[in-house]
């Protein structure tokens, strides 16, 4: 019998088909202790981002949640922040927690400094986050002032497959914010190599991003834990 057999399972649910391989690799890293299972659904972002917030899509999360717990999951990690209000009230609905990827990076930008600075580079990535970042402030008594951006002409770059141009209005738009701030976060995962890029002494405060925090989150499960002794 080998170790893997006493790991407890765990749904990582996302909305890009990119996402698997990085989070495979991260949960390597930083969860060793689970078996994860990947599960993508590209409509459920589709839909918000056409529709905004939609109650089926609170539904079929929950309904994704459910299925998962059938098959044995402890947990179901949504990597998806544009969908992270979805599965917040899809929380009641299931007996495992379902586990936003942006939770543990909204508590680490709180406690990096007051003025917090956020890109995004669609609206329907923006809203969320910084919603979780103004009531994780409030739960935590911080005083926050945020100034928020969504990178013009970026997603339609990406969209057009002009990579090296999204990249480009990325960077000079994080480091316009970060200017005026004293950390930075990237409310998408896929902005966090545009920033990467950029010399040490252009972007001089911390940068936050939410898959390497997100996916830290599933060591610290009770059966994570305990098949790690």
């Amino acid at each position: 019998m080998t170790a893997t057999t006493h790991q407890p399972k765990v749904c990582v649910l996302h909305t890009v088909t990119a996402l698997p391989a990085v989070f495979a690799a991260l949960l390597r890293q930083e969860a060793p202790g689970v078996d994860a299972y990947h599960v993508v659904d590209e409509s459920l972002l589709a839909d918000t981002v056409a529709h905004g917030m939609l109650p089926r899509t609170v539904r079929r999360l929950a309904a994704y949640a459910a299925l998962a717990e059938e098959a044995g999951a402890c947990a179901v990690l949504v990597t998806c922040s544009s969908i992270g209000g979805a599965a917040e009230l899809a929380r009641p609905h299931v007996g495992i927690p379902v586990l936003r990827v942006d939770e543990p990076m909204a508590r680490q930008a709180v406690h990096a400094g007051r003025r917090i600075a956020v890109l995004a580079t669609l609206p329907s990535t923006l809203g969320p986050t910084e919603d979780l970042i103004r009531r994780t402030a409030a739960q935590e008594g911080a005083d926050v002032e945020l100034t928020t951006s969504v990178c013009p002409g970026a997603y339609e770059a990406r969209s057009a497959g002009d990579t090296a141009e999204h990249d480009r209005l990325i960077a000079a738009e994080a480091e316009r914010l970060a200017a005026r701030a004293d950390v930075l976060v990237l409310a998408q995962a896929s902005m966090a190599q545009a920033v990467g890029s950029l010399p040490s002494d252009r972007l001089t405060v911390p940068v936050l991003t939410s898959p390497r925090s997100g996916a830290a989150q599933l060591a610290t499960l009770p059966a994570a834990q305990a098949a790690a002794r």
